[in-house]
Formats: structure tokens, sequence, C-alpha cells
């Protein structure tokens, strides 16, 4: 465990954001993802052996796409970190609503998970807000789910862009239950006042909301928007994302591109956004990256990036994974479309993990 260092790289990555706050360009990407992967490997002897498995050397690593990824799943076979337990801050946990452990990803300093999170959050959902608004969650309270990077983030969107409200008034879901009730008068209350709102919530949620409501509907005020996020992870029953934002749509009595999707996860100190409601020209499975983050489409097997335009599963460099794992390796099926920025997100891809996860499993946990 080096402090020192740490706190160093941590400055070096929040230094991405508050060149993104003040549109300025972003220092050197590649430059800090491999002094990320050496610090990495150099106090994460899990990292390390990945990296002697793949014949990498750190010290020589000078490119980005070159640092070997962490499947998702190793965060709940395996401590990811690069401190000891004693000093850490908060621990964010999966939902654990799929057999087996749930993921676990430790943070020693979480100003930097935060810091990205608002920076990137308010550019793609509040960035026309000029004075606080009403923020309803319809998810789980802090209190309720305190080890939920979600909740965690979305605390911090009220606190950012939202006007005062008490907490039964702000977190609509408590048990498993969506309040309605509430949530109407919230509506009500903002279209008495011509008050734009912002409603994050969650895809299962959301389904709840449709079959509670049905054919009646909870006009927002103009200028509103909905937040969502996340898998149905069997709370609910599965719509398609297209049926589901029409749905929506006509119930908030709100422009589908007011329907911004967020993809993110535990494992991560970044987040993706959908375009639509700021970029005319955006389309809906498409989503931004910050300057701090890439989304590297590779291939299953082998794990070697795929050309432009063909569907790989997704290697992800997050610079504000600092203690844990700049780089990691998810399931989820992506796709860049030439000419264009950003990343096609293309769903979970079938079956078992695909053989490179399974592979680089196992040479992280020394099996192999």
């Amino acid at each position: 465990m080096d402090l020192d260092r740490s706190s160093s790289l941590h400055a070096r990555a929040r230094a991405f954001v508050d060149a993104f706050e003040r549109g300025e360009a972003a220092p050197d990407f590649d430059e800090l993802a491999c002094e990320l992967a050496r610090y990495q490997a150099d106090h994460a002897p899990g990292f390390a052996r990945l990296c002697r498995a793949r014949g990498v050397e750190p010290s020589a690593l000078s490119r980005a796409e070159d640092v070997p990824a962490v499947p998702t799943d190793a965060f709940k076979l395996t401590r990811v970190a690069t401190f000891d337990e004693a000093v850490t801050q908060v621990t964010f946990r999966t939902s654990g609503t799929t057999v087996g452990a749930r993921g676990a990803h430790a943070m020693r300093d979480a100003s930097t998970y935060e810091a990205a999170a608002l920076a990137f959050g308010r550019h793609w959902l509040a960035r026309d807000f000029d004075r606080p608004v009403p923020v309803v969650v319809l998810g789980p309270s802090p209190a309720a789910a305190p080890d939920s990077s979600l909740g965690h983030m979305c605390a911090s969107f009220v606190r950012a862009f939202g006007e005062a409200a008490p907490s039964e008034e702000t977190w609509l879901v408590a048990g498993d239950v969506l309040d309605l009730g509430t949530f109407d008068a919230r509506v009500a209350t903002a279209l008495a006042k011509g008050q734009p709102m912002l409603v994050l919530a969650t895809s299962f949620a959301l389904v709840h909301l449709l079959d509670a409501v049905g054919d009646a509907t909870f006009e927002l005020p103009a200028g509103s928007r909905v937040m969502q996020t996340g898998g149905f992870k069997g709370k609910s029953r599965e719509v398609a994302a297209d049926e589901l934002r029409t749905e929506l749509a006509r119930i908030f009595a709100i422009d589908e591109r007011s329907i911004v999707a967020e993809y993110g996860m535990t494992e991560l100190s970044s987040q993706f956004y959908e375009r639509t409601l700021f970029d005319p020209a955006a389309r809906h499975g498409t989503y931004a990256e910050p300057p701090w983050a890439r989304v590297v489409p590779v291939d299953p097997e082998s794990l070697a990036p795929v050309p432009e335009g063909e569907v790989g599963i997704a290697k992800i460099v997050d610079l504000m994974n600092v203690d844990s794992a700049v780089a990691i390796l998810t399931q989820d099926r992506v796709r860049r479309l030439p000419g264009t920025e950003g990343f096609e997100l293309l769903g979970r891809a079938p079956g078992a993990p695909p053989r490179g996860c399974s592979i680089a499993i196992d040479e992280l946990l020394g099996r192999a």
C-alpha cells in the first residue's frame, strides 16, 4: 500500500474531470492509464499475476488498450484493491439477485468517483438547469441500500440538482413498493409551479410504474427528463427498450428523446449516457464516453480489439478506478460505429461467460 502514490494518482484522475468542466482538452489518457496499471501491478497481487500470464510487463506499457482487463466476475471471487481493508472508505456491492456471491468494489477515496459522476451526469442530464429542480428517485434510499453505487450516485444528483425536499418525498421505493401517491403529489406541485422535473429510475421500477398506472398518465412539466438505468434483475417482467421508452413517453407526456439511458456498473467508477437530450443527431442505444473512460469492443476468446463496426464484448478502461482495476472486462456486447462518437450497447452475451473472461479469471486467481 502506497497512500502517497495513490493520492497523487487520484489528483491526476480528477484533473480530467476539472478539464472537462472547464471545456479544456483532457490530459494524456494513455499515460495515466499505464501509470495506473503499474501502480495496480505493484500493489494488487492478482493483477500482477494477470500481467505475467499475459506476458505484459507493466513498466513497458505505453497504450491503454494493452492493459490487461480484470473480468467483472473477479470482483465476486477476490478483493480487487491496492490498499488495506482498514483504510476503505466505502464498498459498493452488486445487487446479488442472481445465483452466487455479490461483487464488491472497495474504494479508498470516493471523492474521485463522485466528482466524475456528477460532472458527466450534469452534462448529459442537467446542463440546462439554471436553478434547483424537483428530483425524485424511483429506487430505494441510500439508508435502505447503503452499498448501492447507483443509490450513491443518485444521492449526489439529488444534492447537486434538486430543490430541498424530505427524503420520503424524494426516494419513492421502499421494500420494493413504489409510492405512487407521493410521486403524483410531487408531479402536481411541479406542474403548478411550472418547474421541470428530473426523474431517476431503474428499469424494473419503471415497469412497476407502467403496470400500476395502466392507461393513466403522470404528465410531467415541460422540460422534464427521465434517467433510466439498469436491467430488470428478476424484479419485474422484462420489456424491450423501445417499448419501455414509448410507454414512458406516453405516461409522462414527454418526448422520447427526454428519456435518457445510463450505462454503468458497480465495478466501474464512470458512467455513460445516451446523448438524445442535447444532441439532435444522436439516437437511442448509443452512448457517450467521458474523456476519462474508453470502451473497447474485444473478441470474446482472444480479447484482442475487433475491427471498427464489428461486435465484441466491452473492455472498459476507466481512469477513475484508481485503487481497483483500471481496465475491466464485461460480458456486455458493444459495437463502435464508423464515423460516430461513442458506442452502441447490444445487451449481454448469451450463455456461459465468454471463454476469454473465464481464462482471465483463472490467470488473475493463479489457477491457470
